[in-house]
């Protein structure tokens, strides 16, 4: 039975060409998507915020009546709230502040979303309540905090690790890597404006992840051909390596979107930003490795004899016979 090959045997695409190209595309869009984050910001979930949202979905209405609940909640007294349309057109969340004093007494924060779902209810008799979550200030505080603290942290223990087992341009080209994906994430999440909660948290750590195993298979065979082809010009060596694992890096990128699609396509609307997140960070860290990753290598200028070539068991056979002669 024949394999079925997705890339062919041999291939020879010279990606380092346009390896400058390229790394000024990425530096644009790197400085856009910060743009984004700076000027439209991060539309932060309860998680980060602190307060109180509820979910709600009109299941006999094309649309939700975004302007009439906006002045039907705010008539309860409670302030001005904050409604968004996410996923489905029907489907909205109505962000507030939690009372005063509701950290040192829940039930003020349950009375008051017992009062707005009553209100929502009386007024939309097709309104179903999807969820309600409330997270107070001090504690909105302390999750932002831990979330800055395990991206940071992750990505500086992924650069350590990559210094320690190769060289330290290989660390600084990983640690470049994973912010370029870091950064295209957060600039999608500002452009359209879906929640940013602790999922999406998830979702970039195990962003860092993924692309950190495709820039490691990279640069393992560039340390391979580093110790085989000495004299080998470091753009043709890439090149060589970074072919020499295309069949691999497709299949497995290939694998996790199409799970990924499913998902996108029939999951539950919890896990949408999650899934969007990584199916981006699947497409922005396989090219990180390629044109991100691989480049920079050659600015910093990798010296090959620092490699030092590896003796097969055939090749100190031979040598042991030659010294016995």
């Amino acid at each position: 039975m024949k394999l079925l090959k997705l890339v062919p045997d041999n291939t020879n695409i010279h990606f380092l060409k346009w390896r400058v190209p390229f790394y000024l595309g990425s530096l644009l869009l790197m400085a856009a998507s910060l743009g984004l984050v700076f000027t439209k910001g991060l539309n932060l979930g309860v998680d980060f915020v602190g307060g109180q949202m509820i979910r709600v979905t009109f299941e006999r209405s094309a649309e939700a009546p975004v302007a009439d609940l906006r002045s039907e909640v705010a008539k309860l007294g409670y302030g001005e709230p904050i409604i968004q349309r996410y996923g489905k057109p029907n489907e909205i969340s109505i962000r507030m502040k939690l009372p005063e004093g509701s950290e040192h007494d829940a039930a003020q924060s349950d009375k008051m979303a017992r009062t707005i779902t009553a209100d929502i209810k009386s007024h939309h008799a097709d309104a179903r309540i999807d969820g309600i979550d409330s997270v107070s200030g001090k504690v909105s505080g302390e999750l932002k905090w831990d979330a800055f603290k395990a991206l940071g942290l992750a990505a500086l223990a992924v650069a350590a690790y990559i210094w320690i087992r190769f060289e330290w341009q290989f660390g600084v080209g990983a640690l470049f890597s994973l912010v370029h994906d870091v950064t295209l994430t957060l600039g999608m999440f500002a452009l359209t404006q879906m929640e940013f909660d602790l999922n999406i948290v998830a979702a970039l750590l195990t962003l860092i992840g993924y692309s950190l195993n495709d820039t490691i298979v990279v640069y393992d065979r560039v340390r391979e051909n580093l110790k085989k082809y000495r004299k080998m010009p470091l753009p043709e060596l890439l090149d060589l390596s970074v072919n020499e694992t295309l069949a691999r890096t497709i299949v497995t990128s290939l694998s996790m979107l199409i799970t990924l699609v499913a998902l996108l396509a029939f999951g539950p609307e919890v896990i949408f930003g999650f899934t969007a997140a990584i199916t981006l960070g699947i497409f922005v860290g396989t090219y990180s490795s390629i044109y991100m990753a691989a480049p920079i290598l050659i600015w910093l200028k990798v010296n090959p004899k620092s490699f030092v070539p590896t003796e097969t068991a055939l090749e100190k056979q031979e040598r042991l016979a030659r010294e016995g002669a």
